[in-house]
């Protein structure tokens, strides 16, 4: 699944799926779900790193904007000047917590 439209809206990432499902995202739920090495980490061949506890501002939940990467993903500019996060379609759909989302990960 790709998205059709993403949209910022009143501090909502708003995405209309090829599917025909919407969702909204918060700015401080996709901020705070970053998948970015710095912010969750990451495991090599040699060494696992874990991240310090973040300490954020409210410029860390501003979006400023965001840009396509390939044809598989977003990454959001944040106002603290954070961009390194890399949200594929399937991480960023699967962020959705819509009633529907919701109750299809509970199974």
């Amino acid at each position: 699944m790709k998205p059709k439209t993403i949209e910022i809206v009143n501090n909502i990432l708003a995405v209309a799926w090829d599917d025909g499902h919407e969702s909204y995202y918060e700015f401080e739920t996709l901020r705070r779900a970053c998948p970015c090495a710095l912010c969750k980490g990451e495991t090599n061949v040699m060494v696992e790193y874990k991240p310090r506890p973040r300490e954020f501002t409210p410029a860390s939940f501003e979006l400023r904007g965001w840009q396509y990467v390939g044809g598989y993903a977003i990454q959001p500019q944040w106002a603290d000047g954070h961009a390194s996060g890399i949200y594929s379609f399937p991480y960023l759909r699967a962020l959705c917590n819509c009633e529907q989302c919701t109750a299809a990960k509970k199974g």
